[in-house]
């Protein structure tokens, strides 16, 4: 085992993202890979780890498909060290455990990646990606939800809607801010899914989903994967890119592991990790430019805002009221490049790759003013969460 060093994000890549591309899973997570290996200026032969989540298991249509084998066979990689798995801190654990892995000597370069084709999967089933929608029985926790009708995370989201806005007076004007700047930052975003301009009208009267959460509260699936590259600091002096400090990391779990069970319903299991991030850096929440934060349902945006300590319990609305504060040139540029609920759900990758991009001044049309020094990421909702800190210096 070689001696603990810094781990860095060297490289990242992404495949196309859209609406049915009716490509397999592995032949988009090789344009990714391959993409992010070369941004770092590597070679497949000098990847010796691989991390992903969830990995290849049975699931609902699209959600997974790729695991560590497939993508070892596929670019003949030589590991030394690998993960992927469902119980872990979901999708930012795959980073996580990267990261640790290198700390620990285990491996140089470590390819991390998340794959989604459920626009694809899902078209011959429209609801397949409701808990039951194929036809299975329901075991584990969801057979004590699906038979109250609460069927997908759309419900279980809105049930901490409905407390945020009852505890805090939150309003759904509040979360359509959110949507419509993500919808405007998405119109600068070329593999965004929807760029058309949204209105604040058109957002509160779109159709209800799970009250109070409507149509543009919920996120896009999509086909698409995203890679990053997590490299030791030392392990290849001629990157071609400078790299990206990995400042804090976490994806502590300390309350239950459910979605409608966690303290009072306004928080999640983003609180914990959001807690532990501090307590690994001598950053504060007050140094961060730039933010990619969870939005497969906006409420856990603003759960998460509170969690990380951007705004205080309960504050995150008024944050959020009327778009200035959160657009690109605004106190805290969030979800720059559409976020989930625009440019499509990639699970918090797309998340990662927009604020490396940021980072780097990569961002393009998109860019926000005076290149970022400090960004966060954050992923997850409900039951599982992890968050990153990534510095440019």
């Amino acid at each position: 085992m070689k001696p603990a060093k810094d781990a860095v994000i060297s490289g990242i890549g992404q495949s196309d993202v859209g609406r049915r591309l009716g490509r397999s899973p592995l032949s988009l997570t090789v344009d990714a890979a391959l993409e992010a290996i070369g941004d770092a200026g590597l070679k497949p032969s000098d990847v010796d780890g691989v991390s992903t989540w969830p990995g290849a298991f049975a699931a609902t249509p699209g959600f997974s498909g790729v695991g560590v084998w497939d993508i070892k066979d596929a670019l003949g990689l030589e590991l030394n060290w690998f993960s992927g798995g469902m119980e872990s801190s979901g999708q930012l654990g795959s980073v996580i455990n990267a990261v640790a892995a290198v700390k620990a000597g285990l491996a140089d370069h470590v390819l991390c990646f998340r794959t989604l084709w459920e626009s694809t999967a899902q078209t011959a089933d429209r609801r397949a990606s409701v808990v039951g929608g194929g036809g299975s029985r329901v075991g584990g926790a969801h057979e004590w939800l699906v038979p109250f009708g609460a069927v997908s995370a759309a419900n279980w989201c809105g049930i901490i809607a409905q407390r945020h806005f009852h505890e805090y007076g939150t309003t759904r004007e509040q979360l359509g801010a959110l949507a419509v700047n993500t919808r405007a930052n998405a119109a600068l975003n070329p593999k965004a899914v929807f760029r058309d301009p949204l209105t604040e009208e058109q957002y509160l009267g779109a159709r209800m989903i799970s009250d109070p959460l409507c149509l543009f509260d919920c996120d896009i699936p999509v086909d698409g994967s995203t890679a990053v590259i997590v490299s030791r600091a030392d392990a290849a002096p001629g990157l071609r890119r400078p790299p990206l400090r990995i400042a804090a990391h976490s994806s502590a779990l300390h309350g239950r592991p459910y979605w409608d069970q966690y303290e009072d319903l306004t928080s999640m299991s983003g609180a914990d990790a959001a807690r532990q991030l501090w307590r690994h850096t001598d950053l504060t929440p007050a140094d961060i430019d730039v933010a990619g934060i969870y939005d497969g349902f906006t409420i856990l945006t603003v759960v998460w805002l509170e969690a990380l300590g951007i705004c205080g319990r309960g504050e995150a609305g008024p944050f959020l009221e009327g778009g200035k504060r959160i657009a690109r040139e605004g106190q805290l540029p969030l979800n720059t490049g559409g976020g989930q609920l625009s440019a499509g759900r990639l699970h918090g990758y797309g998340h990662l790759h927009e604020v490396c991009l940021q980072l780097r001044g990569d961002a393009e049309a998109r860019q926000v003013p005076n290149t970022p020094e400090v960004g966060v990421v954050a992923a997850g909702g409900g039951d599982l969460g992890g968050a990153l800190l990534l510095t440019r210096t």
